[in-house]
């Protein structure tokens, strides 16, 4: 039997000093922990709150008092990934979260999912290693997490939104983490759980990893202000610097150095060499008709251009 997320040992874990975070709303089911999340930011909640309570588990104020604040389920029922593709899993079997942060730059948002997904892929790697059975996540462009150990197959999915808040604006860091299906409950074959990887863990505890890498890159990359409490913590204030966690990014991404194939919205596709990502966090192709660089939002799919499960 599964059990429940224990939302009061996370939260307690959030809220200590050091850490950005405000809070978490838990839900036992949800249809969206961003589509949430995303309300109570605009000030227009159309769901009912109905958050487990406990000491650590409440609700935000709207507006920017949900800025730095946590929603995730236990049974995301409505989930959703890029372009709106669905996103569902059995209950109490993954994480489903959703966390709220505000930009400092917006002109380098895009790199926001990309350096999500290094953040879980540190966390996965951390939480694993302490179970005694690492493993190294790769990852794909522009919102994967990718498991060599199964395959090259997929771990989990972000989805990223920005969302105006008074009169700047925030993002929604949507992340959805296969823990503990078997084969039999996934949708896709190209699809894995840390389960299936080998590893048992605790989805607190890689919630609160990942939370804490994620505040960690997302401010050394400055796309985030530094968080105005968070004394004598290395992890949330400014230190690797923008270059360098774009970097790490690069070193991880199993996409560039590959023959891909670009599916465009269109239907047409472009074929060549992932030679890199720039500095605006898009996927730099070098094709037949000369280099071309496209961003997240401007692609359906990328896929090897030969076999692969990536």
């Amino acid at each position: 039997m599964r059990d429940s997320l224990d939302s009061d040992s996370v939260g307690a874990a959030l809220v200590t000093s050091g850490r950005p975070w405000r809070g978490l709303e838990f839900h036992p089911a949800l249809g969206s922990t961003n589509t949430r999340l995303r309300e109570l930011l605009t000030g227009r909640p159309d769901q009912p709150p109905a958050a487990t309570p406990g000491p650590y588990a409440g609700s935000p104020a709207p507006g920017e008092g949900a800025l730095w604040w946590v929603v995730a389920t236990d049974h995301q029922t409505g989930g959703r990934g890029r372009l709106g593709r669905a996103w569902t899993v059995p209950d109490r079997a993954s994480l489903a979260v959703s966390a709220a942060v505000p930009v400092a730059d917006p002109a380098q948002a895009g790199w926001l999912p990309l350096l999500a997904g290094l953040a879980l892929a540190r966390a996965v790697r951390d939480v694993s290693r302490a179970a005694g059975h690492e493993i190294a996540p790769r990852l794909k462009w522009p919102n994967d997490v990718l498991v060599p150990e199964d395959g090259d197959r997929k771990l989990s999915g972000i989805l990223c939104e920005l969302v105006a808040v008074g009169e700047g604006q925030a993002v929604v860091v949507g992340t959805g983490v296969n823990v503990d299906q078997g084969r039999e409950e996934l949708p896709v074959d190209t699809a894995t759980s840390l389960a299936l990887a080998g590893v048992e863990v605790r989805r607190e505890e890689l919630l609160v990893a990942y939370l804490d890498h994620l505040a960690g890159v997302l401010v050394d990359a400055g796309i985030v202000p530094v968080p105005a409490a968070t004394p004598g913590d290395a992890s949330v204030r400014a230190g690797a610097g923008a270059d360098a966690v774009r970097a790490a990014y690069r070193e991880a991404c199993a996409t560039i150095g590959r023959q891909v194939r670009v599916l465009l919205p269109a239907g047409d596709s472009v074929l060549g060499e992932a030679l890199g990502v720039d500095d605006d966090g898009a996927l730099v192709v070098r094709t037949d008709r000369g280099t071309r660089a496209f961003a997240a939002g401007d692609v359906v799919h990328v896929r090897p251009a030969g076999d692969g499960l990536a």
